[in-house]
């Protein structure tokens, strides 16, 4: 079972050709036009789930990252062969980028 933004994602993802991302603002412009913002942190949540289930995942500086790990800004993309299915064992470079733990 899906909820309308998880739909909203998969649908956009459907639409753009085999490999691309698409920014999570257009998704939550797609469901609050008007006050796409307060949806943000919603479409954040329903994407981690989706990737958690493999159905997409996320990427930041192109590359896929932990759901559970990440921080800043970040695309989605439907999962595509060679893509990781598990962060055990990857190292997180993303608190280097970011200046370090908040």
């Amino acid at each position: 079972m899906t909820t309308p933004i998880q739909d909203t994602i998969l649908s956009q993802l459907a639409a753009v050709a085999a490999g691309k991302s698409i920014d999570p603002m257009s998704v939550a412009k797609a469901i609050e036009p008007e006050r796409w913002q307060r949806v943000l942190g919603h479409v954040r949540t329903n994407a981690i789930e989706l990737a958690r289930e493999g159905k997409i995942v996320i990427l930041r500086h192109n590359k896929p990252v932990n759901p559970e790990k990440f921080r800043g800004v970040y695309r989605l993309r439907l999962r595509m062969d060679g893509d990781p299915t598990s962060f055990e064992d990857v190292v997180d470079d993303s608190a280097s980028e970011e200046g370090g733990e908040a």
